[in-house]
């Protein structure tokens, strides 16, 4: 960038306290306020998974940037969008909810361990409700880091169906990879229901049967940096990233440990 980053989007599958601690969970809370308090102003957005304890957590509806509908195939879905802080770590949070998609007591997955039959559908209302959102609160981020497969079309509608709009041209994609990625068939009806405006089923080269590494690859092709994040990534999806010749963070187990990884993060997002 020809300045240093001064907004970063930080869209996450998980959030702690919101969901229990994990590796995405725990970066997802301590990364915004580490990015904060190097004097970056942030917003983090996250599923409202059933499992949230709303009255628990204090979360409340934004009503005016709630109102909108997203259209998958035929189906208009109402987007709801919530809000709560951290007190702790001194951040917001924004939820995009759906009756149909985020009521259910489970994240991705049902009490037997089923790998849910619309994922897709949940992953792609997901990215275009954090888009919506975004823009219109009229807030343009320099950077935008996506971790958990649930972001993973994020960035293909940023670099493709949204790159034209003044709040997101300036807009940079970091990718954080971690070993989530589902091997599940997102279904034959996925790769039908990812285009949107102009985008091309060329352009996501997704195949009837696209899984989670399909979607990873996906989200690595249209991001300008790609971070390995956890120690679990699988090595045939480190390998294609390193194929793509892309700006790449490798994965550094001291730095994660010990927090020194914000700085190199925060170096990351400037030097794109």
């Amino acid at each position: 960038m020809a300045e240093s980053a001064k907004k970063v989007l930080f869209v996450s599958s998980e959030i702690s306290p919101y969901l229990p601690e994990s590796d995405i969970a725990v970066m997802g809370r301590d990364l915004p306020q580490g990015i904060q308090e190097r004097k970056k102003e942030i917003r983090a957005f996250m599923p409202r998974y059933g499992c949230i304890n709303e009255r628990k957590n204090q979360l409340h509806e934004v009503i005016r940037l709630s109102g909108m509908n997203i259209i998958l195939g035929d189906v208009d879905r109402p987007l709801v969008i919530k809000v709560a802080s951290i007190a702790s770590s001194r951040i917001q949070v924004y939820f995009i909810d759906n009756e149909d998609y985020f009521k259910r007591k489970f994240t991705d997955r049902d009490e037997e361990g089923k790998f849910f039959a619309d994922n897709g559908e949940r992953a792609i209302f997901f990215a275009r409700g954090v888009l919506e959102t975004v823009k219109k609160s009229r807030w343009a981020p320099d950077i935008i880091h996506c971790s958990g497969w649930i972001t993973h079309i994020l960035p293909l509608y940023l670099k493709k169906a949204y790159k034209e709009d003044p709040i997101f041209s300036n807009s940079k994609i970091v990718l954080s990879l971690y070993g989530d990625t589902p091997a599940e068939s997102f279904g034959p009806a996925f790769r039908d229901l990812v285009p949107i405006g102009n985008i091309t089923q060329e352009d996501t080269a997704l195949t009837e049967a696209a899984d989670g590494m399909e979607l990873a690859q996906l989200a690595a092709r249209y991001s300008d940096g790609v971070i390995i994040a956890a120690k679990d990534v699988k090595a045939d999806l480190v390998n294609y990233v390193k194929s793509l010749g892309c700006p790449m963070l490798p994965f550094n187990a001291k730095a994660v440990e010990e927090g020194t990884y914000i700085d190199d993060y925060n170096g990351f997002y400037d030097n794109l």
